[in-house]
């Protein structure tokens, strides 16, 4: 089982993913397979302009853990794990992308502390089990995939 509260290494990460997530040609097939066609859909519709932002993280989000699924809900792509909801994309208004870490609909007891320790610095606590983390270009992405895995591994181990 993995440790909610251990900072992951990149290496760590690579091993705990599936092996044909590096290989170019197996991710397209990965992304195809795994990407919800619905959510897919709804995302052409609304012809946003941060669509390659959107369908990177949506990728990266689904790469983390194998047992993570998506849907729409509230307007947006939508994440469960063990079919409990733990995060969703916020993507209106079409100015930025917020992703919204969480426990559910329902509210819950707070925890007594923030419900992952995160130095990364880029989840912004609203509560002791919300947080949101913003990344508006693919270069933030970039430059933050490691964390946001990190970050979602942690926070799938507190559901």
């Amino acid at each position: 089982m993995l440790d909610g509260n251990k900072f992951w290494t990149s290496s760590e990460i690579s091993e705990s993913l599936s092996p044909q997530i590096f290989d170019f040609e197996l991710l397209t097939t990965y992304k195809m397979n795994k990407l919800n066609q619905e959510v897919t859909l709804f995302l052409i519709e609304l012809n946003h302009p941060f669509i390659e932002e959107i369908n990177e993280l949506r990728t990266i989000i689904l790469s983390s853990e194998k047992e993570i699924v998506e849907n729409i809900k509230w307007n947006g792509p939508n994440y469960t794990f063990n079919n409990q909801d733990f995060l969703t994309m916020r993507i209106n208004p079409p100015k930025k992308i917020q992703l919204i870490f969480h426990r559910g609909a329902k509210k819950l007891q707070q925890p007594e502390n923030k419900l992952i320790q995160d130095t990364s610095t880029l989840l912004v606590w609203k509560e002791n089990d919300r947080a949101i983390l913003e990344l508006n270009s693919l270069d933030q992405i970039d430059i933050h995939r490691i964390e946001l895995i990190n970050i979602i591994k942690k926070w799938i181990c507190k559901m």
